[in-house]
Parts: C-alpha cells; sequence; structure tokens
C-alpha cells in the first residue's frame, strides 16, 4: 500500500522544519557511536570502580579483561534504567526484572547492571493533591536521572523498564541524549479486569453528590485498582504502550500481557535476546517517520492527550520538532479504530483480546497510514509488530491477530467508528488547545454557555458542593455553564492534571445541563464524556487570553469547527485588560510538598504546545 498523501506531506514538512536540529543531533549520535568501548576507553581506575560489586565471571566480560580489544569480539554490556517503586502498580513487578534480565544475559554470553534508577510517581496517588503540581515535571526529571544513569558510559546497549504516564517519556527523552546506543523498553502489563471503569465513574458521581459515603467509594475505587499492573483504562500509561509498539521500540506485542501471564517472564527474557542483537540506535531509529506512526497510532486508538505534550517533547529530544498542527492534519485522515475506556466500556484486556495493537498496527500499515520503511529494534521491521505473541512450549511464537474479535472495540480500516482522529486541535481568541473528542458524545461537540471563571479546581469544587454550578445552569436561558479554570499552566503551578473536577461536571450534564471545562490545565487520560478544551495556549499566568475572560462571558466550543471563542466583540475583547496572576496564590502554588525545588522549572517551562520542557 502506498502511504497516504497527507501522511507523506506531514512527513516531509516535520523533516524540513526539523533539517537544522536533526543534523546536529545526528552528527552527536555518530561522534558517539565511533569511540571506542567504554570498558576500553575508560581509565583501570573509573573501570575498577564500575564492576568492583559484580561477580567474578561478569567483572571479567564486563572489563573485557584477556579480550581482543575489537567490539565484535567482546562481550556486550547492557545498562538497565528501572523505574521500579511499590507505588505504582504497574511499576511492582519490575522489582524482580533486573534479577531476570542478567541471568539471561549470563546465557547469552554478555552481563548486564542495573546503571540507576529513576523516580516514578503514581498521578493516581496525587489527583487533585498538592503532589500533582510535580508530576508534569517529574519527566524531565525522569530523562536527567536517566542522563546520570547512563553516563557512567561503560554500556553496549540498554534497557529501560518503565510503564507509566510521565516515566516512558522521561526514559525515552533520556535515552535519546544517548542515541548511540541501542535501547528496547521492557514493560510489564496491565493488571487484570476488576470493577468496570463505568461502574467504577458511577460510584464517583454518586460520591459527588453525597449519594454513597466513603466506605463505599473506597470499595468501589479498590475494586477497580486491585493488583499488578497499568490501570486498565486507556489513559496516558497505557496510550505510552501503545506508541512504544508503534515506533517499535518494544518486543512486538509485549504491551498488554498481564504480569501474572506465562509469556510475560518470557518476553522479557527476549527484550534481552534483542538488545544483545544490537539493533540500530535509538537515535537513528526514532526519526521523523518514527515519530509520525506514533502520532498515527495515538489519533486512531483516541489515545491520552496528555501526549500531545509528551511527545511533542520526545521529538524534540531527537532533534524533530513537531506541533499540534502536525496531530491536526494526521486527523483529518487518520480514522478511530478502536472504542475503549474512556472512548467506550472497553477496557485493555479487553482490546487486547480483539486484536490489540496489532491488529491496529497492521491496520494502519495496510491503509497506508503507518510508514513502512522504518528501523525498529527487531529485524523484521515494523511488520513484526502487527503480531501477537504466546507461549507455546515454553517458547514465544507470534500470530497474526486475524479479523477482530469484537467490532464494538476495535474495527478494521475499512469500517472505522469515525472516518477521524480521537484527538482535536481547537483555535479561536482564547488561544489553543485540544479536545478528546472521540470520548464525548455526538451530541455534545458543540457547547454554547456563559462563563464561570476560576482560579483553581478547589473554587470550582466548592461552588459545586454549594449548588451554584447547577443554580447557575437552571437560571440562565442557555441551560449550560462553561467553566474556566486559570492558572493551571506549567509556568503558574507545574501544570497538574485536573482529574477532579471530571465527576462533579459529569453530574451536572448527566441531569441534562450543557456543560464544559477550559482551562490552561490538563485532565487526566481518562477523562471522557464532559467536552473539555485543555492544554490552553498561552497559559493565563503568561498573558494568555483566558486571563481575560470573565464570569458571564458567552463561550462557544466547537469541536466539530475545531474552534473555541469568547463571544464579545473584537474592540471589547482587545481593549480588555489582562488579569495577573494573584501574588498569594502564585506563592501558594511554590511552598511545600517540595514545589520550592521546582521553582526553576515553573520560571523556565516552554508553552503545552512546545512540550512544557524545562530543558530547551
Amino acid at each position: 500500500m502506498n502511504l497516504h498523501p497527507a501522511v507523506a506531506a506531514v512527513t516531509a514538512r516535520i523533516a524540513e522544519r526539523s533539517r537544522p536540529t536533526r543534523s546536529a543531533y545526528l552528527a552527536q549520535v555518530d561522534a558517539y557511536a565511533a569511540r571506542t568501548p567504554g570498558s576500553l576507553r575508560l581509565g583501570c581506575a573509573n573501570v575498577a570502580h564500575a564492576f568492583a560489586a559484580m561477580p567474578a565471571a561478569d567483572k571479567q566480560r564486563a572489563s573485557a579483561l584477556g579480550a581482543i580489544p575489537l567490539v565484535t569480539q567482546r562481550p556486550l554490556h547492557i545498562g538497565i534504567v528501572n523505574a521500579y517503586n511499590d507505588m505504582l502498580s504497574a511499576h511492582s513487578p519490575l522489582q524482580h526484572y533486573p534479577d531476570l534480565i542478567k541471568m539471561e544475559a549470563r546465557k547469552l554470553g554478555a552481563t548486564a547492571q542495573v546503571a540507576g534508577g529513576v523516580p516514578a510517581m503514581c498521578d493516581g496517588v496525587t489527583q487533585g493533591a498538592q503532589g500533582m503540581e510535580l508530576s508534569l515535571f517529574s519527566r524531565d526529571v525522569i530523562a536527567m536521572a536517566t542522563a546520570v544513569s547512563l553516563s557512567h558510559d561503560v554500556f553496549d546497549v540498554a534497557l529501560m523498564l518503565g510503564v507509566c504516564d510521565k516515566i516512558v517519556p522521561g526514559l525515552l527523552i533520556g535515552a535519546l541524549q544517548f542515541g548511540h546506543l541501542p535501547t528496547v523498553f521492557v514493560p510489564a502489563g496491565p493488571m487484570t479486569s476488576g470493577l468496570s471503569n463505568n461502574e467504577k465513574s458511577k460510584v464517583r458521581e454518586q460520591a459527588a453528590q453525597g449519594l454513597v459515603g466513603r466506605e463505599a467509594l473506597l470499595a468501589a475505587e479498590s475494586s477497580a485498582y486491585h493488583g499488578e499492573g497499568t490501570c486498565t483504562f486507556y489513559g496516558t500509561a497505557n496510550s505510552n504502550q501503545m506508541l512504544l509498539e508503534a515506533m517499535g521500540l518494544h518486543v512486538p506485542g509485549t504491551a498488554f500481557i498481564n504480569p501474572g501471564e506465562g509469556a510475560r517472564a518470557e518476553l522479557t527474557r527476549e527484550a534481552v535476546r534483542t538488545v544483545l542483537q544490537k539493533p540500530a540506535p535509538i537515535g537513528q531509529l526514532v526519526d521523523e517517520r518514527c515519530i509520525v506512526n506514533a502520532m498515527v497510532a495515538l489519533l486512531a486508538t483516541g489515545g491520552s492527550t496528555n501526549h500531545l505534550i509528551h511527545w511533542v517533547a520526545v521529538a524534540r529530544a531527537a532533534g524533530i520538532v513537531i506541533g499540534w498542527d502536525d496531530f491536526s492534519a494526521l486527523s483529518e485522515v487518520v480514522p478511530l479504530l478502536t472504542r475503549v475506556y474512556p472512548n467506550g466500556s472497553a477496557d485493555v484486556n479487553q482490546f487486547q483480546a480483539a486484536g490489540g495493537p496489532g491488529f491496529v498496527i497492521r491496520e494502519l500499515l495496510d491503509a497506508g497510514l503507518m510508514h513502512e520503511d522504518v528501523l525498529t529494534v527487531r529485524a523484521g521491521g515494523i511488520r513484526e509488530f502487527t503480531r501477537i505473541p504466546a507461549l507455546q512450549s515454553g517458547q514465544l511464537v507470534w500470530r497474526d491477530p486475524g479479523a477482530s474479535k469484537d467490532e464494538s472495540v476495535v474495527r478494521p480500516a475499512a469500517a472505522p467508528f469515525s472516518p477521524t482522529g480521537g484527538l482535536k486541535l481547537l483555535q479561536g481568541n482564547l488561544g489553543r488547545s485540544v479536545i478528546k473528542i472521540s470520548a464525548v458524545p455526538e451530541a455534545l461537540h458543540v457547547i454554547e454557555a456563559p462563563a464561570r471563571v476560576f482560579d483553581s479546581q478547589e473554587a470550582l469544587q466548592e461552588a459545586f458542593k454549594a449548588g451554584e454550578l447547577e443554580q447557575h445552569c437552571t437560571n440562565h436561558p442557555s441551560g449550560g455553564v462553561v467553566c474556566v479554570v486559570r492558572w493551571q499552566g506549567p509556568q503558574a503551578n507545574g501544570m497538574p492534571e485536573l482529574h477532579k473536577l471530571t465527576p462533579p461536571l459529569a453530574v451536572l450534564q448527566g441531569k441534562g445541563f450543557k456543560v464544559a471545562l477550559v482551562t490552561d490545565g490538563r485532565m487526566s487520560g481518562a477523562s471522557g464524556k464532559v467536552p473539555a478544551a485543555i492544554h490552553v495556549s498561552p497559559e493565563a499566568a503568561d498573558g494568555g487570553p483566558l486571563a481575560k475572560v470573565r464570569d458571564g462571558d458567552p463561550i462557544r466550543l466547537d469541536g466539530m469547527a475545531g474552534t473555541l471563542q469568547v463571544l464579545v466583540s473584537e474592540a471589547e475583547w482587545n481593549a480588555r485588560p489582562i488579569a495577573q496572576m494573584p501574588a498569594a496564590l502564585r506563592a501558594a502554588n511554590g511552598a511545600g510538598m517540595g514545589r520550592e525545588l521546582f521553582a526553576n522549572m515553573r520560571r523556565n517551562a516552554r508553552q503545552a504546545e512546545e512540550g512544557a520542557c524545562t530543558w530547551l
């Protein structure tokens, strides 16, 4: 199948725009790749320190003692960067991965070391709390920790152990700074299905109305989040896994195999075998075609809106410059192939059973919507990622996914859920923002109602509890409200997710009111049915248009036309002063829960559309 002309055009524009930065990046990759391996290049004291704690046989291999000093005749040394901790259910299985990796490496005549650990925070734990204001910036901390780990500079190849929201983007950004190393990502899989996401959301809405108490709510949440593995909705963590499959950075089909399945451990061993084949260095592999493949996969699955921030930063780490206009152009031709919560009722286990990433990638390749001429960590290229792994007589085998096993969950490109992608760019006099349109009922794609302006998510929740929002909707002829929550961007407070606002707004929506959210903050990748124009750029704290909005201003969010407008005259709008972020609020955002240490990141953060990068 020939590449779709729109995909080809977007890729060509990205390549041309990125030519200077990409050329400089590749020159650096080539320079580092040309060096003598670390164990032969570094001083004897450096090498002795590096391998001092290793078993004697591993030490001899890793330090190349007695080896002919040629790369082809020297045992390879694997650097492991591990995001293990006990706070993230998705990362709990990673505790034992290094031992498994070392054992497999020894069997193959190689060695492995844990180069370092990186932090990993759970947004589910910090949602709606002060810790959430560290969440986005933790991505760049993880990238820096990855760089610190690999800077020991004695590794020939690398394995990245991580799964969740900011962790994978951070690991990828960090790994791309060591673009001369062949690198494979190693996930742990989703938890088994518990209480359905729809049932969990119903209990949350009941709790928001005071209809059930803390005991019932905790029971529901604990039934949904009940074991090891990622949360089962298709949020940022599971979108990470889909994108890594589409980029060819995993062992094929490894994304959604549960931690307890027999194939899980064997897939981790296969990651060792794969990286020891020395695939292309990650800096060469992640080119503009690879990035476009990730963008297409995100749109085709209605993935997390967070990736319109994270993958801009990932691309930039490889010298590639992308923006929301590129996502928008692709979204016009990429069909929506999946319905996984919050875009539907199925969870990721049902998605995997229906065909999973292998089915989606095959359909996109066959439709000419993904680049097939890309490098991956496997010799067979991206076509290897159209197959599903299974364990047969103790050995891994891969099979074709065949037809969809459930067309309510995943459909072929010839009969999609929608002819366009799941994410949409909104533009207008309120700035530029994005919406997960695939999760919003079609009847609610256009909302026009007066604004209620809030300076924090807590203020919105208090207004809801006091009945003010319902009274507002009841009394106004529009029968609705557009809640504007400002001062939530990267420079204001680190751009937290505002997922705690979903239940109260969903309650109002359920009562028949027309409700929307407009904010320069983020929403969880799990956020769904309430229309939400998020990541508004430029942010209010940087003089963006949200700082001009007043209570009662009519706002129109049009997900069909792709517009976000405050409906006042141009003359009045231009004459309005830009409100300043209250000094007390700014000071409060920088105090407590370690937020003082992130002050420099808040000062230097780019806008959301530029990846909210703190290192450019």
